[in-house]
């Protein structure tokens, strides 16, 4: 339940980084850092441990620690509590402590590693795919995005337009459902083909096996129409639906 898990670093590195602090800060003590696989680790099992550091927010914790111990047939520990540090450059919405949670928050929109090159793709025009659920900000990444010099190609749009009559995929899906599906102008109506196909996995597949290749030809043309109109040597963000 931690704020963007993916972007929680590997144990084996974080350690790393743990050790280089507590040697840098008191290089005479011994460390032994260990993981913990459960909410209380070695703190109720080793009677060897006296003492332990806990904060305003986790002396709770701390409590339960020693109400574990007495159970196992443990001295309690001495809780030594310590003030959180204040984060001096945190925004409005992040916590007033220094706090990994604000630290991942602001690596988004950041490069975390070099775009890897594929032998079979060409380097230009590098295309950009947003994807989400509603509301989750790909209008307005993709509008951001247009302002720097993207070529936009909104594929909510196209899947739109393959149904039109003359779209590429307005014969195959009449064909494949039936004219019941058209409105008298001869247009689909998108709300009596959803009705057949969705809760019947064999049907959508149907459906989703005509439309999809026929949206995903028309946003290559759409990248060549860039590149003819001279943005091929910049970016292609394709807005994608959470579908």
């Amino acid at each position: 339940d931690k704020v963007l898990p993916e972007l929680i670093e590997p144990y084996e590195l974080r350690a790393a980084k743990l050790r280089e602090f507590l040697e840098d800060v008191k290089p005479s003590l011994c460390y032994d850092i260990v993981p913990l696989a459960d909410p209380f680790g070695p703190s109720i099992t080793d009677p060897d441990l006296q003492c332990l550091v806990v904060s305003e927010e986790t002396r709770r914790g701390g409590e339960a620690v020693n109400r574990k111990r007495l159970e196992n047939g443990l001295p309690e520990l001495t809780l030594h509590e310590i003030q959180l540090m204040k984060d001096p450059v945190r925004s409005q919405n992040e916590e007033e402590k220094i706090s990994s949670s604000s630290l991942r928050q602001r690596l988004l929109g950041t490069l975390l590693q070099p775009p890897r090159q594929h032998p079979a793709l060409p380097l230009r025009p590098y295309m950009i795919g947003l994807t989400g659920g509603t509301g989750s900000g790909k209008t307005s990444i993709a509008k951001l995005l247009g302002q720097l010099g993207a070529f936009i190609i909104d594929a909510d749009k196209l899947g739109h337009a393959v149904y039109v009559p003359g779209g590429p995929a307005y014969e195959p899906v009449v064909a494949a459902f039936g004219a019941e599906i058209l409105n008298k102008d001869g247009t689909i109506n998108r709300k009596v083909l959803g009705a057949k196909v969705f809760g019947n996995q064999e049907r959508l597949k149907s459906l989703t096996d005509i439309v999809w290749p026929k949206i995903a030809q028309m946003a290559k043309e759409r990248v060549r129409e860039a590149d003819a109109q001279g943005k091929g040597g910049g970016s292609v963000a394709a807005q994608l639906s959470r579908k």
